[in-house]
């Protein structure tokens, strides 16, 4: 097993940090969030960082902080739901780990959003309702993620097989 690094990827709510406890727990490796990085840079929630500086301010926040933890070893990084769309980013992941793209559906997305009290403190990406942002969203990223995936994984799947079915990937030691 020669892959020191996985990053998961996929829209808001796809269950990436979940999956990435879960996975650091059974690797022994350390787990870490890019948006929780960014934040704590920032000293302040993503919503704010994106009313002061708009969207290309946490962007560029957001790569900073995968540059960072890229150069790290035996680490689960958990990345926020846009990192995918700037190409040096994706080049990055691919290059230094094991990139994991977790997917679901519109409805499911939109679903566990609505369900989570930390919602609200997130800023809506096209002002739209929750399933038509996530249905837009899913859409415009579809490409990026694929682009930047070497394994794709069925979010609704538990988290176990999830986990299990990385393990087995890292196994063939065939990704960075």
């Amino acid at each position: 097993m020669q892959t020191r690094r996985i990053y998961l990827i996929g829209p808001r709510a796809s269950g990436k940090t979940t999956v990435g406890k879960a996975l650091a727990d059974t690797l022994g490796w350390r787990f870490t969030d890019t948006d929780e990085m960014v934040v704590r840079g920032a000293g302040c929630a993503v919503g704010d960082i994106v009313e002061r500086g708009g969207w290309k301010a946490f962007r560029d926040m957001e790569s900073a902080a995968l540059r960072a933890v890229s150069g790290e070893h035996e680490v689960v990084i958990a990345t926020g739901g846009g990192m995918v769309l700037r190409e040096e980013n994706r080049d990055l992941m691919r290059a230094t780990g094991l990139v994991v793209l977790l997917t679901a559906s519109a409805e499911a997305l939109a679903a566990r959003l609505q369900a989570d009290p930390q919602h609200a403190q997130r800023p809506s990406l096209t002002g739209k309702s929750i399933e038509e942002e996530v249905a837009d969203v899913l859409r415009e990223r579809a490409p990026y993620y694929a682009a930047a995936a070497h394994l794709i994984e069925d979010a609704a799947r538990p988290v176990d097989e999830i986990v299990a079915s990385v393990m087995r990937e890292l196994e063939n030691g065939e990704n960075p």
